[in-house]
């Protein structure tokens, strides 16, 4: 049972993060209609910023607590992820937002190897390691045997309101409003008086800062980042993206956490269930057997999808 309760509490963990890499590609997927592959090495990007800049800030003063300097870092580095994703948006996919769609994925892996060149060249291809800012003391869970970290619990529960923030923006606000039209026929969105380029952009901007948020996040919790950190959680992204229904915000929050759950109680028990021939090494491989079973099985996915067709 204390295995189970562990299990569980890190796969809460893991699908929060996830969930919220996985709302930038059906953000974008519902307004345009497109998968935005580089959106994994904004991630990456944004780990990197936060790490140079959490170097200048205590190489000035140690003094301050350490969920104040990491609250400081997170604004600029979510603005850095968002305007770094404004002008992917401009570079990589405006140019062709009528061509086939072949071309736009092209563009995004292309995009994908700069960005990850980029910051090769800037940081080094070395793993570095990432101060450790937030409370990591294990937390007791009275009698089970599970335990919890602060900075697990400020995780879960950052990313549960960023994604309630996000849903009552979609559904609520006079962007929202545009962004859903955008979504669901650009040309008489535009005709509604609604300007298409704008919402697409910020939807792309909104996007990278939530990449950027996941970064920060990603390198608080395992303590160190690289340049190719960004390629796996983005393509376990994608993976909850498909499993919830892309082009459903709903459906990508709860893809990330159920494949956050699976991801973790695999790693926990395949140990057990293979007899030792596998080890909790190969949990990725429960990410992709998942995106292989929902795309043969139900590839619009548990939430199905709210993207019509765009004439």
């Amino acid at each position: 049972m204390d295995i189970f309760l562990q299990q569980i509490i890190n796969g809460l963990v893991l699908g929060s993060i996830y969930a919220l890499i996985a709302l930038g590609y059906t953000m974008v997927y519902g307004v345009l209609g497109i998968i935005n592959f580089a959106h994994g090495e904004v991630l990456m990007i944004g780990a990197m910023v936060s790490l140079s800049l959490l170097r200048l800030i205590l190489s000035w003063t140690s003094d301050l607590p350490g969920w104040l300097t990491l609250l400081i870092v997170l604004p600029v580095t979510m603005a850095v992820c968002a305007g770094l994703s404004y002008w992917i948006e401009r570079i990589a996919y405006r140019p062709l937002r009528n061509a086939p769609r072949l071309a736009p994925l092209i563009s995004a892996i292309g995009m994908s190897i700069l960005l990850q060149t980029i910051a090769m060249m800037i940081w080094s291809r070395n793993p570095m390691t990432y101060p450790q800012l937030l409370p990591s003391a294990p937390i007791e869970l009275g009698s089970t045997g599970a335990t919890i970290t602060g900075k697990e619990i400020i995780i879960i529960v950052v990313a549960l309101l960023v994604m309630c923030g996000l849903l009552f923006l979609v559904e609520k606000t006079k962007l929202g409003r545009a962004m859903r039209a955008t979504a669901e026929q650009t040309q008489i969105a535009a005709l509604m008086g609604v300007n298409p380029n704008r919402v697409i952009s910020i939807t792309f901007m909104l996007g990278g800062a939530l990449a950027g948020l996941a970064g920060v996040m990603i390198a608080s919790n395992y303590g160190n980042v690289h340049f190719y950190m960004g390629f796996i959680p983005g393509l376990k992204a994608f993976t909850a993206a498909v499993l919830g229904g892309i082009g459903n915000l709903q459906g990508a929050m709860l893809g990330g956490l159920l494949l956050g759950l699976i991801e973790a109680l695999g790693a926990g028990y395949i140990g057990e269930l293979t007899g030792g021939v596998f080890g909790s090494n190969y949990q990725d491989i429960f990410a992709f057997l998942v995106l292989i079973l929902v795309l043969v099985l139900r590839p619009t996915g548990l939430l199905g999808e709210k993207v019509s067709d765009r004439a």
